[in-house]
């Protein structure tokens, strides 16, 4: 499984993955090492971090996870709220 957080404030990647274009790039080179599943998160998880509204949350996952499945022929995964 791979993780594509979409998250201005993500603790792992610093916010690298908010550009649609940076995010697809990300999720190919995850695919060629050999991941099955693209997890994508829209909300930080890191301590302290401010709770978004759930349309806030989609806003950031849900064009992702289109081109995601719009590009590759791999299983996505997203839970919100």
């Amino acid at each position: 499984m791979g993780i594509l957080n979409v998250t201005p404030d993500s603790f792992s990647d610093g916010g690298k993955f908010t550009n649609i274009n940076n995010a697809i790039n990300h999720v190919r080179f995850m695919i060629r090492s050999g991941v099955d599943i693209i997890d994508v998160g829209g909300e930080s998880s890191r301590p302290g971090a401010k709770r978004v509204g759930e349309s806030e949350e989609a806003e950031r996952v849900i064009p992702i996870v289109e081109k995601i499945l719009k590009q590759f022929d791999i299983a996505v995964s997203n839970v919100t709220h």
